[in-house]
């Protein structure tokens, strides 16, 4: 806890008014990637608390769709669709459809992280599972050429996770933003070309 609040990200994001240390982790990715431009519609998938939902709000400009599902709750944001639930369940892809009205999808971004148990056999293959879920729902919403965004940790699953998502998309790369502490095995796999 002590190393939370003095950590120079968490602090920065109190500075800035953002929720959460992690905006500098998708700050990076955009100043290296430019992922996030004026006009798309996104889905930003595990946004509670919502500083990735609150830095593409700024970066897309306020007419397009910004949804953000979550299944702890939110604040509101301006500008924001929240659903909460679990998006595995109908009735929230249902609500998530309905908010779209038919609308494309260009980004869909997922920080979600599994509750970690500090056991590597449970908490990898539930990472992975979540990164499945994700690059799902892109399957499903995104438009041609859209773009994915994932968080994952290196480990047992990670590179047939890495190469399902080269089969679906044009480029793929991986980040590992600064703003990751150090010692954690978390990257994101960065897609953009969505066939």
């Amino acid at each position: 806890m002590q190393e939370h609040f003095e950590d120079e990200y968490v602090k920065l994001a109190q500075a800035q008014g953002y929720r959460s240390r992690a905006v500098f982790k998708l700050k990076e990715i955009q100043e290296k990637d430019q992922l996030i431009k004026p006009g798309m519609n996104i889905i930003d998938l595990g946004a509670a608390p919502g500083g990735w939902t609150q830095l593409a709000r700024q970066l897309m400009g306020k007419k397009n769709k910004l949804i953000a599902l979550d299944i702890l709750p939110m604040d509101a944001l301006d500008g924001v669709d929240f659903i909460q639930g679990d998006f595995r369940e109908e009735a929230v892809l249902g609500q998530l459809h309905a908010v779209l009205e038919g609308a494309p999808v260009n980004l869909v971004m997922s920080d979600m992280a599994p509750n970690m148990s500090g056991n590597r056999g449970v908490d990898q293959p539930r990472a992975i599972y979540l990164g499945e879920l994700a690059l799902d729902t892109a399957k499903t919403v995104l438009t041609k050429d859209g773009s994915f965004l994932v968080k994952l940790f290196h480990g047992e699953g990670f590179e047939a996770f890495h190469d399902e998502v080269r089969q679906y998309f044009a480029k793929v790369a991986i980040r590992k933003p600064k703003a990751s502490r150090p010692r954690s095995n978390e990257v994101y796999i960065l897609a953009k070309g969505f066939k």
